[in-house]
């Protein structure tokens, strides 16, 4: 399945079935682009389960919790070196977390979680708050650390057509570097834009850094570990949804 070509369109030529075609001084933007992964989709869930099935799969335990600690770690990590796809991302950390946790992963099996990422399930909120955005006419729009197979997998999941889609398979790197943001900036054309993400450290730092305007979707009541702060916090997306289409 392959991602439409949308985002390579002027989006004034763009059509959203079931906008609401508002004036644009009924709200406070026009677009609003979402991080995928801890915002839209529960990718935590998503890698306890797919570690979970991978453990009896190959009839070694592991800890689940853990597992998806060191994930976020060493995830991080890996995407700051040399870019590579994130199949192949998904495969090193997948790798070195078993390493750090002592499990016996066989080298055959390291691509376990992209295989178990179109399995990822969205957030309870998330296609609730997507109708009521675009009923009260937003644009919406993805900027993702993913290929553009994988997040086909997941758009699935999600009730909404996404005007404006940047991966790091189509900018060549992954957030907190500031590519995915420079190219949406030029594809969504100084048009009034919000950017909604879960991430401080993948979203909220590099918005502020170059001045987008941006809403942190603080699912787990987290404190800042920097200088950076959201336009907006919100605990869900339904509160986000309660701020711009109430």
């Amino acid at each position: 399945m392959g991602v439409e070509s949308l985002e390579h369109r002027p989006l004034a030529d763009r059509g959203l079935s079931g906008r609401e075609d508002r004036p644009l001084a009924d709200r406070p933007f026009d677009v609003v682009t979402f991080d995928c992964y801890g915002t839209l989709i529960d990718w935590e869930r998503g890698i306890r389960n797919a570690f979970a099935a991978e453990a009896v799969k190959i009839g070694h335990p592991v800890d689940t919790a853990a597992a998806v600690r060191l994930y976020t770690e060493i995830e991080a990590v890996v995407e700051q070196e040399a870019y590579r796809p994130y199949r192949e991302v998904l495969a090193e950390t997948a790798r070195r977390v078993a390493a750090r946790l002592g499990w016996p992963l066989p080298p055959e099996h390291a691509g376990f979680l992209a295989e178990s990422l179109p399995a990822w399930p969205q957030f309870s909120d998330t296609n609730s708050a997507l109708r009521r955005l675009v009923a009260a006419g937003y644009r919406l729009g993805i900027l993702s650390n993913v290929d553009d197979d994988l997040l086909a997998w997941s758009r699935r999941h999600l009730v909404a057509m996404f005007e404006v889609v940047v991966t790091a398979q189509q900018v060549l790197a992954y957030k907190p570097a500031p590519a995915h943001f420079e190219a949406a900036r030029v594809l969504i054309a100084g048009a009034p834009w919000l950017h909604a993400a879960q991430s401080y450290y993948h979203d909220i730092t590099p918005c502020h850094a170059l001045r987008i305007p941006c809403a942190w979707i603080n699912r787990k009541s987290e404190a800042p570990t920097g200088p950076a702060r959201p336009d907006r916090e919100v605990s869900t997306l339904k509160g986000l949804a309660d701020w711009l289409a109430p």
